[in-house]
């Protein structure tokens, strides 16, 4: 089974978030997959990926999805201040060295 990641997408801090969930975040395939999400990042300019977590199934990280979804605004960023306090662009982190210390991707 193939991996997957449970993400957030935003357009400047504390601005609107999209959550979503993909198989393609590592080797510049990174894309909202479906319809609907590329719609939404699109109209809202949603381009700063903001937080990422690795699951090492894909049905792991569609669950993470969904039980983000449910939360409150609140815990949504605190979340993403907790790895990521200045809500950097994390893409190039993820495709160019999560590894690094101090990296604020999750692995898992």
């Amino acid at each position: 089974m193939r991996e997957g990641w449970a993400y957030m997408m935003s357009d400047r801090y504390p601005g609107t978030i999209y959550i979503g969930v993909t198989a393609h975040m590592v080797g510049g395939r990174f894309s909202t997959a479906r319809e609907p999400a590329r719609n939404f990042c699109r109209r809202y300019d949603l381009t700063r990926l903001v937080s990422a977590k690795r699951a090492e199934r894909i049905t792991d990280a569609i669950m993470r999805e969904k039980a983000m979804k449910k939360w409150r605004r609140a815990w949504k960023i605190a979340l993403i201040e907790k790895a990521n306090p200045e809500w950097r662009d994390l893409f190039a982190v993820i495709n160019g060295g999560a590894e690094e210390a101090g990296s604020p991707i999750s692995r898992g």
